[in-house]
């Protein structure tokens, strides 16, 4: 028989994403049997994290203070807006180096099937952020699935009823891609946002 504080383990290592019952439990076996010190360091960074982290009042991301870093940096472009669905989005987006504006974070995206709405999203929250006289523009860069895309429409259309510019992430085949193995949807996409030479 399993001991219960182990059954505990594996079955909170389960709330991350992509990992089921075996994952869960070879974790378990893992950090118990193997890293020990990796266990203590994990279940300390994540005690810590949930004490210090909260939602930054401008852009909604993790921070350890009121206004993050970058809310607060005044050589941002206050002028540009994007919305990203999850803070690994703005990581990725910062990591181009081609971006200076600021962002804001949804922490999710629109999925009518998981009970996730407007509501759960904190839109309005958006909104106010969004209607700031500085804001010249609101870049929408969710993912193109389809909850991406819905939120994207659900996002523009209320920013639009505003008279706030809107943009939306164009699409396309990528840099150092080859037409041969690139899906025919995003070919069509990319023949459909071509831009002159």
């Amino acid at each position: 028989m399993t001991p219960s504080s182990l059954d505990e383990l594996i079955e909170a290592l389960r709330c991350l994403p992509g990992v089921g019952p075996k994952s869960a439990q070879r974790m378990a076996y893992h950090l118990l049997q193997r890293d020990q010190r990796g266990a203590g360091r994990l279940a300390r960074a994540l005690s810590h994290a949930l004490q210090v982290l909260r939602h930054c009042e401008r852009c909604n991301t993790f921070t350890e203070s009121e206004i993050c870093e970058r809310c607060a940096n005044p050589r941002r472009d206050a002028s540009l807006l994007c919305v990203v669905e999850m803070p690994a989005d703005l990581a990725m987006i910062e990591q181009t180096q081609s971006y200076n504006g600021l962002y804001y974070v949804l922490m999710g995206r629109l999925s009518p099937l998981d009970g996730i709405g407007p509501r759960e999203l904190k839109l309005d929250k958006l909104i106010v952020r969004a209607s700031d006289p500085a804001v010249a523009e609101v870049i929408l860069a969710t993912n193109f699935t389809n909850e991406g895309e819905a939120t994207a429409h659900t996002i523009a259309t209320l920013l639009a009823a505003r008279g706030l510019k809107v943009s939306r992430l164009s699409r396309g085949v990528p840099v150092g891609g080859e037409l041969e193995h690139t899906d025919t949807g995003t070919i069509a996409q990319a023949l459909v946002e071509r831009r002159s030479v």
